[in-house]
């Protein structure tokens, strides 16, 4: 059986530590060409293992993960680099409401899991496959839904024109890159739940939470990216 998270509101949940000292990922790294360059290299650099990816194996022990896929949207203006993420609707099931990269389940009729990725971009906001670029996968991130999701990281030529699927996407927005891969803006909250203290990383920007396994794919995102 698929064990479920606690319903709570991830905002008042204490926070445990305001900001990371850690170094921001180097600025000649933030550029299309040095996202390039970087996913090119077989550098050596370790995944986080958060307690939601960690409670997930204990909770799937002897069942089978269900396959899914996000793209990490990378959109190219001329001064900067931003991250396309959505609001996912709040009826759905799965992680309703929250901050979320474009993606969903493996279909049996997609080609790969990157197919995947672009399929669900496509249907959920719109973006034609002609205006991406792939780079590259990050390590599949499990999720306390019983999920196993592999994070497509991509360059994006233009976001103009996205129209979200309501039935499943409630808004889409950007943030800079630069903002993301700074730990000064990631924080870790706490709280107590069934199965004892859980941590979780969050990156509040504007008016929107960012938190949970977008935070820890855009935590691993930092580390692949500061190697």
């Amino acid at each position: 059986m698929q064990r479920r998270l606690q319903k709570f509101d991830p905002l008042v949940v204490p926070i445990h530590q305001a900001s990371l000292d850690a170094p921001p990922v180097r600025a000649e790294v933030l550029h299309p060409q040095g996202l390039r360059d970087r996913f090119s290299q077989d550098k050596i650099w370790s995944p986080e293992i958060t307690d939601e990816s960690r409670k997930s194996f204990e909770y799937s022990k002897g069942q089978g993960k269900r396959i899914a896929a996000v793209l990490i949207p990378i959109v190219q203006y001329q001064d900067h680099l931003s991250v396309l993420l959505t609001q996912r609707a709040a009826h759905l099931n799965d992680h309703g409401g929250q901050i979320s990269f474009p993606g969903g389940r493996k279909e049996d009729s997609d080609l790969d899991i990157e197919h995947t990725a672009l399929r669900e971009a496509h249907e959920e906001i719109g973006l034609p496959h002609s205006r991406i670029e792939s780079l590259g996968h990050l390590p599949d991130y499990l999720t306390i839904t019983g999920y196993q999701v592999t994070p497509v990281v991509a360059l994006v030529s233009s976001s103009e024109g996205l129209v979200a699927d309501t039935n499943e996407v409630a808004d889409i927005f950007e943030v800079p890159l630069s903002f993301l891969m700074n730990p000064a803006n990631h924080q870790i909250r706490e709280f107590s739940g069934p199965d004892g203290y859980r941590r979780f990383y969050a990156m509040p920007y504007e008016s929107k939470f960012i938190w949970g396994a977008t935070a820890g794919m855009l935590r691993n995102l930092y580390h692949f990216l500061s190697a």
